[in-house]
């Protein structure tokens, strides 16, 4: 059996990109929906064309990651895609940030994301694909967002070593490093500070973004970026050294 898993299904990318996995793969037998929010969950698998497996897991309980891994062993599927979308981010400056909330953005952003991905493997054959949610965020340090961007630059990073280790196996890994995006995704993150002004211009639509990776992902490429804006910044961020990067951001409010 043939499945697409995705955790984060309930909202976001990880919604999006549901829908159009179920959308464009017919070699797909079962989708494989993760998320806490079992509701969501129901409503989404309803308006999918293949048989849906809903898991309402917290994927920072490490007994409820368990669930999962047993899963896995119980049915033997074949994961053809496997899409790491759970994640979140929280704006505001770090001393005066919540702590506990910073260490569970780092567990939830990398720790559990490479927890899935480990437990994955060995249920991915040749052709199969990876699909890793990092963010514009991880490609320079960022103020007021600093543990966030610093957590998308390990999913980067860990992205590109994974898929050089797993090209003889024909596994292909892609990071997805969107900039801002018409998601829930603020609404939580804005809690203790506001978006940079210049960010609310260039705000993506989520099927478009999650249009793009799939494409870049069937086409092995090891990173999708959407949107010329976000391709310059990527350039920039190359160009320039890091400290006059921080420099200039500072009056980009």
């Amino acid at each position: 059996m043939n499945i697409a898993l995705i955790t984060g299904a309930s909202s976001g990318l990880g919604l999006d990109f549901a829908k159009q996995i179920d959308n464009v793969s017919e070699e797909i037998d079962e989708i494989w929906l993760i998320a806490r929010r079992k509701d969501r969950l129901i409503s989404l698998a309803e308006n999918l064309k293949h048989p849906v497996k809903i898991l309402a897991l917290n994927l920072m309980d490490e007994a409820e990651i368990a669930l999962l891994e047993s899963k896995l062993k119980e049915e033997q599927p074949n994961i053809k895609f496997l899409v790491n979308s759970a994640g979140f981010g929280i704006l505001g400056y770090f001393e005066k940030s919540n702590i506990k909330e910073q260490l569970e953005m780092i567990q939830l952003n990398c720790s559990v994301l490479t927890q899935i991905t480990y437990l994955a493997l060995p249920f991915m054959k040749e052709d199969s694909r990876i699909i890793q949610i990092a963010s514009s965020a991880a490609f320079l340090p960022q103020r007021n967002f600093a543990v966030y961007a610093a957590s998308k630059s390990f999913v980067l990073s860990f992205s590109y070593g994974l898929g050089a280790e797993l090209e003889k196996r024909k596994i292909y890994v892609t990071a997805v490093c969107p900039g801002p995006v018409q998601t829930e995704f603020f609404d939580r993150a804005e809690k203790n500070g506001s978006v940079l002004k210049i960010k609310q211009f260039i705000m993506a639509k989520p099927e478009k973004v999650v249009k793009k990776a799939l494409k870049d992902s069937l086409k092995r490429k090891g990173k999708s970026v959407y949107g010329a804006p976000i391709k310059y910044i990527e350039i920039i961020s190359k160009l320039l050294p890091y400290k006059s990067l921080l420099f200039f951001m500072k009056f980009m409010k």
